[in-house]
Formats: structure tokens, sequence, C-alpha cells
């Protein structure tokens, strides 16, 4: 009976998964049917749950097929994230697209992430204030408890850690480690890299024109297959999306989200917040929001249902070009937001915690010098954060143990984790491309034409 219903839900699933696909032979436009996935992906979940309940076996091992179709796609994005980044940034030299400014528009970019984090903090405050959340109103079971310990471990890597350390640990020691991905701080270090040879190369094409030229034609068809890899696994958008959707649902406990909805309200009031200063800045800058909200709505979705910055990487540099920013700045702000200033993880939930928290050790978090504190930690912590899972966690860790607030109090909304988290995510992509849009603007080289072409929009040709 158990394999029967296994397979029963199996067959739901790649029914609806056959269903997407008719639908892109259809013609049906690639947003469209993104949104129709995670709205399928919602349902399904739902259902599934409703029938054998969050932690019934048979659930459990559906959903692992499930990750098979969802985890994948994020695998693939994950795969060409380091080497997109690596090749359109040398490939922005090499069109000396990047000869000019490069000083300029990195400062601007970080600039922009950290200032809207720091807005993002402020919200966030504002928002635990407003709802009157304190940590003491949640009951700690096992599963909090049991995360507790884990960060008080976590904590003690970071314990001494200080912010010129912070600094330091974006710098490359090993290029081609940091290529693997294996620090929190290594899509920077790839950056900081790649620049460093796009400049020896601007040196060796005045003194010997002939091997920067051979050099020049090898990134142009490195270029043009990683471009063609991109293209590819964007393909399966809405599919990876649908899969992701469904098992999260599925999952997600229902009556956690009950018990806790006002933090859930709160945390997701404060992120619309977030958002909205994204689209007020695009309109203070003389940008249409509207066109952004349509061009990037496809990135958003994906973030949130995926719940990683990093795995988004290639959507978003194509957001940005279609709003007619450039590859390299595209290229500069979608790296240096995966570990910098992220508006979500980094600004609004350690901000938020940190108001909630501070009560349980008798300090009062509404004083201007306390919120001023924790403002500018926050901001400062925003450096280094990873943009994949657990990224929140450990800049909470980061400003919790700058605040000298109990660390093992940061695991107490694990429950509702998974839910908040992508909300957090998708701000944190729309943070990275209003920082590409603005910087581009600042610089006069954003293409207003192309940022007014309602046309271009992320989408797959074949």
């Amino acid at each position: 009976m158990t394999l029967t219903l296994i397979l029963l839900n199996m067959l739901v699933f790649f029914a609806l998964l056959a269903f997407l696909y008719v639908l892109k032979r259809k013609g049906v436009s690639f947003s469209i049917r993104v949104l129709l996935a995670l709205t399928l992906g919602v349902i399904l979940g739902f259902i599934l749950q409703f029938i054998y309940s969050a932690d019934s076996a048979i659930l459990k091992t559906s959903t692992d097929w499930f990750q098979l179709i969802g985890g994948s796609y994020i695998r693939l994005l994950q795969m060409i994230a380091v080497p997109l980044i690596f090749i359109s940034i040398l490939s922005a030299f090499t069109k000396l697209t990047l000869t000019k400014n490069i000083g300029k528009i990195s400062v601007l970019v970080i600039g922009l992430l950290v200032g809207t984090t720091a807005i993002a903090a402020i919200i966030g405050i504002a928002s635990a204030a407003g709802f009157g959340l304190e940590a003491i109103q949640i009951d700690q079971g096992e599963a909090e408890t049991e995360r507790a310990a884990s960060l008080e471990d976590t904590y003690g890597t970071v314990e001494n850690v200080s912010f010129p350390q912070h600094l330091l640990s974006l710098v490359p020691a090993n290029p081609f480690l940091d290529m693997t991905g294996a620090r929190p701080t290594s899509v920077i270090a790839v950056v900081i890299f790649t620049v460093f040879l796009g400049i020896a190369y601007l040196g060796i094409r005045e003194k010997h024109p002939g091997q920067a030229s051979l050099f020049a034609s090898l990134i142009e068809a490195l270029y043009a297959i990683i471009m063609k890899v991109v293209s590819l696994i964007l393909q399966l958008t809405p599919y990876g999306v649908f899969a992701v959707m469904a098992k999260t649902v599925a999952l997600t406990n229902l009556d956690a989200i009950v018990t806790l909805g006002n933090f859930v309200v709160a945390s997701y009031a404060a992120l619309g917040a977030v958002f909205l200063v994204h689209l007020l800045l695009f309109a203070f800058f003389g940008l249409n929001p509207m066109i952004y909200v349509k061009k990037a709505i496809p990135v958003l979705v994906f973030a949130f249902t995926t719940r990683t910055s990093a795995g988004a990487l290639p959507m978003n540099i194509r957001t940005q070009q279609q709003l007619g920013v450039q590859d390299g700045t595209a290229n500069f702000a979608g790296s240096f937001g995966l570990s910098i200033g992220q508006n979500g993880c980094a600004g609004v939930y350690p901000a938020m915690l940190a108001i909630m928290i501070a009560p349980t050790v008798g300090i009062n978090p509404l004083t201007p010098s306390f919120i001023l504190t924790v403002v500018a930690i926050t901001a400062i912590s925003s450096f280094g954060v990873a943009g994949v899972g657990g990224g929140a966690t450990f800049a909470a860790i980061l400003v919790l143990s700058a605040l000298n607030l109990p660390i093992g109090l940061a695991g107490i909304l694990i429950s509702i984790e998974p839910l908040i988290d992508m909300g957090r995510t998708a701000v944190n992509v729309s943070g990275s491309i209003t920082a590409g849009v603005l910087t581009s603007k600042i610089t006069g080289e954003l293409d207003r034409s192309v940022y007014c072409d309602k046309t271009r929009v992320v989408e797959t040709n074949s």
C-alpha cells in the first residue's frame, strides 16, 4: 500500500511537470510558466500535507524524489555561477567595457548594498518593535534547544573575528580553492582575482597586442559557451521552481506557522517595506519602478522558492542586462550581492532578532543608543555573508555576538525559518539588482532604451 501511494504521488508530480512542458511547446511565456509552476507547487504541497501530514514517511519518500528535480536544478545553477562570474568580468575587460570606472563601480555597488542594508536594519527594528515581538514569547521545544546548542558551537568559530579580519577574508589566497566555493567569501575572492587578470590583460594589450588578441579571442569563445550553458539551465526554471515549491510546502510545519503567525507577519511586513524602498529608489533616480517589477519577477520568484541567492545569480545577471545594465556592472553587483549587504538575511533578520532578544538580558531595545549600535553593527557585519543556505543565521551570529547577546536564541524561529527565508532571499536578490541598476544610472552607463523596452525580459529561446 505504501509503495502504491508513493507511486501515485509521483504520477501526479510528473503529470504536472508534463503539463508545464506542454505549455512551453504552446509558446506560453517564460514568466507565466514560472508563476504557474510556483502556484502548482504550492497547491500540490498543501494537498499532500493535508492527506499525509508533514511527518509522514510516505510524504518524506515522495518529496525526496521531488528533490531530485528541484535539487538538481539548483545545483546546476550553483555549478555555473562561478564560471559565469569569471568569464563575464574578463569578457567585460576584453570588450573594453570595464576600463574606466572599475573603482567607481565597485564603490557605488558596495555603498548601495551596505546602505540599503542599514535601511533594512532600521525597518527590521521598527517592525519588531511595532509588532511587540520578544524572544520570551516563543516556547522553546526540542528543535529550538538543539538549534541553540548548534549555534553555540558555531559561535566559537567567529567569537574573536574582528571587522578587519572579515575584510581580509575577502582577499583570495588560493583562487583555485575559491573557485570551488570552499569559503563563505569565495565569490568575492573570485571577483577580485578576475579583476587582477583583467587589469593584467589591459597591460599586455599595450605592449604585446598579438598575445592580448589571442587571449581576447579565447575569452570570447568561452563566454559564448558559458552563456549557452546558462540559457540551457534557465530553460529548466519552471520545472525546478515547481519541484522545489512542492517539497517546501509539503514539509512545512503548518502548526508552527499558526502558532508563530505574528512573527511571520512582522517579518514579511519588514521585507515588503524594504522592497518598497527599492522601488522608491528607482523612482527617485527617474526610473519607472513598475518596469523593474515586471522584468524582475522571474528571478524574484526563483529566489523565493529556492532560498538561494547564489543559485539565482545567472538569472540575476540576465535580469540586470535586460534592465540596461552593462555586463561588467551586472556581474559586479550580482557577485558582490552574494556576500555583501544582503538586505533580507544580513539586514532585516539580525536587527529583528537583536530587538527581540535584548529584553531577555535586561536591555531596553528602543533606546536611541542601542538602535544606532544595532544598525551600525548590522551594516558592518553584512560583509562576508554567504549567499547560500545559512547566511542569515551566520549574519545573526555576528550581530548578536558583537552586541553581547545570547547566541543560542538565534534559533528560536527555526520552526518557521524556511518560510521566512523565502522572502529574505527574494529581497536579497532585489537589493543586488537595485545596486546594479542604480550604479549604472549614476555612472551614466544605463541604456534607458533597453530599460524601458517592456519586451526585454528574461526568456529562453528554445
